[in-house]
């Protein structure tokens, strides 16, 4: 819109000419990219311009997905962005009551996020672990003083480690203290803890090991019949990670735009600016379009590799061991062993790309009596297809 007012403004500056001047071509092409983006994005029309939305059949969904979501991997509920925290917490402190070891470890590296506190924290933990199994008769090592400037500083000022001590065989215990007339609380190892050593020894090795529970992106995988509109992406606002500020930057950007493309840049220059754009996008959906024209979908983060998208195609198809290439529009081929990410394809916030098979191994196939379509997807999923709104 911003755009817009810049070329309107600039045609009543402009006097009038007999024939079309370099002006005259910018202002047509930044019209043209502008009323490209008004007819993807669903924008209200351009001064000047007239776009016909496509017509829409009755009942179909107005996107293709819904929006970005998420999966709980300890309750498997379906999350919002916005939602995954706060479920995540409650689901890690349920688990208390089945499982106090792993909830107070989930709790350690969830709750906090200085991953550097958390591990030094864990660190100091783990030695503490170990000097109870190498001297298990010394009784100094079998107690933990609160008010140590040790423990302070590393462990009670983290979330779970209280919990994790107790549910290791840890006991609070009021104990006296030389030359203190009051005494102090330590956290003592109980009987029945140290009569397993291996155990304490389990339980450091999971700590040690744990890593902070996080929802995963719903790949929202759905399968679409062939469609004219397989190129056409509405994406909900979910796609896109804009500040205020970064709304407002785009704004004066597009005020621009006449200008920026009257300036001769380099490659380089050009390369620098789009990676830069490329920034602004935290996930994509991508479309695969099989040999038989129907369209394979998925949400993916933006800055994920390509050997994500191969092993996405291959869990959907009946053959998952058949070689296959995919290749960008412009024929641009994008193969698996490079793995670039798809910002670094500019297959960002959507793409859509073409499934293609070797015709050499097609042929071989053939050969040895193979099926018609071996890279046909699953039954499942062809039987869940689509329309493409």
């Amino acid at each position: 819109m911003a755009a817009a007012a810049a070329l309107a403004r600039l045609e009543q500056k402009q006097p009038r000419s007999r024939g079309p001047t370099s002006q005259d071509s910018i202002r047509s092409q930044v019209k043209k990219e502008l009323q490209a983006e008004a007819t993807v994005s669903g924008c209200p029309e351009l001064p000047g311009t007239k776009v016909t939305p496509e017509p829409r059949e009755e009942g179909l969904a107005h996107t293709a997905v819904p929006g970005v979501f998420f999966t709980c991997p300890l309750t498997g509920a379906t999350l919002r962005k916005e939602q995954r925290d706060a479920h995540i917490k409650e689901a890690i402190l349920s688990h208390f009551s089945t499982d106090p070891v792993a909830a107070s470890i989930m709790k350690i590296h969830t709750f906090n996020k200085d991953r550097d506190r958390v591990k030094l924290g864990v660190d100091t933990i783990a030695k503490y672990l170990d000097n109870i199994h190498l001297h298990p008769e010394e009784e100094k090592y079998q107690k933990i003083k609160l008010q140590n400037k040790v423990f302070q500083e590393r462990i009670h000022c983290l979330e779970g480690t209280q919990e994790f001590l107790e549910a290791i065989g840890f006991q609070k215990v009021l104990l006296p203290v030389p030359d203190q007339e009051e005494p102090e609380e330590f956290y003592v190892l109980g009987e029945a803890a140290r009569s397993q050593p291996q155990s304490l020894e389990q339980h450091k090795e999971q700590l040690l090991g744990a890593e902070p529970v996080r929802a995963r992106l719903d790949r929202q995988r759905r399968v679409f019949q062939p469609s004219a509109l397989a190129a056409q992406f509405d994406l909900p606002g979910d796609f896109f990670s804009l500040t205020a500020e970064e709304i407002r930057r785009e704004q004066r950007l597009r005020t621009d735009a006449v200008e920026r493309l009257s300036v001769l840049r380099t490659k380089a220059m050009r390369e620098r600016e789009e990676q830069r754009e490329l920034r602004k996008y935290t996930y994509t959906l991508l479309r695969v379009r099989m040999p038989d024209g129907c369209l394979l979908q998925g949400t993916f983060y933006a800055r994920e590799r390509l050997s994500t998208l191969y092993g996405f195609i291959r869990e959907a198809l009946q053959n998952d061991w058949l070689p296959f290439e995919l290749r960008a529009s412009g024929g641009q081929k994008l193969p698996e062993d490079e793995d670039s990410a798809f910002t670094e394809c500019g297959l960002v916030p959507s793409a859509l790309l073409t499934f293609a098979v070797d015709p050499a191994v097609l042929e071989d196939m053939e050969a040895a009596g193979a099926e018609p379509e071996p890279w046909a997807l699953k039954a499942e999923l062809l039987a869940s297809m689509e329309m493409l709104s």
